[in-house]
C-alpha cells in the first residue's frame, strides 16, 4: 500500500489527543481501505503517546494519596515505599487491560507481538538494565508479520511519494485551521504561498517520474514539509536529533504498509548512531543543506535554535 491521501476527519480527532499545540499527524493521516472504520479500530490511528517510553505520565489515583502528583514513564506505575514515599516501579504485564482485538497487537523489535503498548512497555521495564532491554523497542502496529525486503529501486522511489505526502498534509492542516490550533502563524504563512501556488501539484495518484519532475520543477515548495516533519518529531528533548522513541509515531504505523520505512530511516542515519540529526534528515528527502539552515527557525522553539548552533 502507498501513502494515501489525507483524511480530514482524523485531523480533527488527533487535535484532542495532546495537550501539545502540534504533535506528528501523519500516522492519524494515512487512509485505508476500509473508510468507514471507526476511529481505535485502524491500527494506523494511534495516540503519539503510545510510543513515549521516556516521557513521564500521571497515575489516577485518590486526592490524598502521594502518588496523585508523582510521574512515572510507560511501563511503570506508582507505589509508596515504607516510608509513605511514592516511587515507580515497573508494572506487571498481566495487570494490563485486555485488548479487545489485533488493532491493539504491537510487534517489537524482538519480532514479538505483544497484546498492546501497555503490555509492551511493562515488559520492557522489567528489563531495564540489560542488553535486551536496551534494545527493545517498539517496531510497529499491529501483530508481527513478515515484511518483504526494500529493494533499491523501491528505497529510492520512498522519498518522491512521502515529501509529495507531506506536502499534502500542510496544506489540508491550512485549509482546516480555522481555530488557529493546528498551525502557527509562521507555519501558516509558509504553508499560504504553497496552497495559493497555482504551480502546485494537486494531491492524487501521481506517477513516480511526475513526482520527480515536479519536485525538480517546483523544489521550494517542499522544503518546509520536510523540515515541519521534523519539528513536529523532535520534541523530548528538542535538540535537533530525532531518537528511536521520538520517530516511533511516524515509522510505527507505516512499516507495515510500506515495507521500505525501516530501511529507509535506518539510511537516514548516515553516521550511524542512532539518532537522525536535522541534516541527515534533509539529506534523505533531497533537501540542499542551504536551506534546512535558512527554515530552521520556523520548526523549533528559541531554544532550540541556539542549542542547534552550540552544537555546530
Amino acid at each position: 500500500m502507498t501513502f494515501g491521501e489525507v483524511n480530514t476527519e482524523l485531523i480533527q480527532k488527533s487535535t484532542c489527543l495532546t495537550s501539545l499545540r502540534m504533535l506528528v499527524l501523519l500516522p492519524y493521516l494515512l487512509v485505508v481501505h476500509l473508510k468507514e472504520t471507526p476511529v481505535g479500530s485502524n491500527p494506523v490511528q494511534v495516540e503519539t503517546g503510545e510510543f513515549d517510553e521516556a516521557i513521564e505520565v500521571a497515575e489516577e489515583v485518590p486526592a490524598d494519596n502521594p502518588c496523585l502528583n508523582h510521574h512515572c514513564k510507560k511501563g511503570k506505575v506508582c507505589e509508596l515505599d515504607d516510608s509513605n514515599n511514592p516511587i515507580c516501579v515497573c508494572q506487571d504485564p498481566s495487570t494490563c487491560p485486555a485488548s479487545n482485538g489485533e488493532f491493539e497487537h504491537v510487534c517489537g523489535t524482538d519480532n514479538k507481538t505483544y497484546d498492546s503498548s501497555c503490555h509492551f512497555f511493562a515488559t520492557k521495564c522489567t528489563l531495564e538494565g540489560t542488553k535486551k532491554g536496551h534494545k527493545l523497542h517498539l517496531d510497529y502496529i499491529g501483530p508481527c508479520k513478515y515484511i518483504a525486503p526494500c529493494l533499491d529501486n523501491e528505497l529510492n522511489e520512498f522519498p518522491l511519494r512521502m515529501r509529495d505526502w507531506l506536502k499534502n498534509v500542510l496544506v489540508t492542516l491550512y485549509e482546516r485551521d480555522e481555530d488557529n490550533n493546528l498551525l502557527t502563524e509562521k507555519q501558516k504563512l509558509r504553508v499560504k504561498k504553497i496552497f495559493e501556488n497555482e504551480k502546485r501539484l494537486q494531491a492524487g495518484d501521481h506517477t513516480l517520474e511526475l513526482l520527480a519532475h515536479d519536485f525538480e520543477k517546483n523544489y521550494n515548495m517542499y522544503i518546509f514539509p520536510v523540515h515541519w516533519q521534523f519539528g513536529q518529531l523532535d520534541q523530548h528533548p528538542i535538540d535537533g536529533y530525532l531518537s528511536h522513541t521520538e520517530l516511533a509515531p511516524l515509522r510505527a504505523p507505516l512499516i507495515p504498509m510500506e515495507h521500505c520505512t525501516t530501511r529507509f530511516f535506518t539510511q537516514c542515519d548516515a553516521d550511524n548512531d542512532k539518532y537522525i540529526a536535522l541534516d541527515e534528515w534533509a539529506s534523505c528527502f533531497g533537501i540542499k543543506e542551504r536551506e534546512y539552515l535558512h527554515i530552521i527557525s520556523m520548526c523549533h522553539f528559541t531554544s532550540f535554535l541556539t542549542h542547534f548552533v552550540l552544537i555546530r
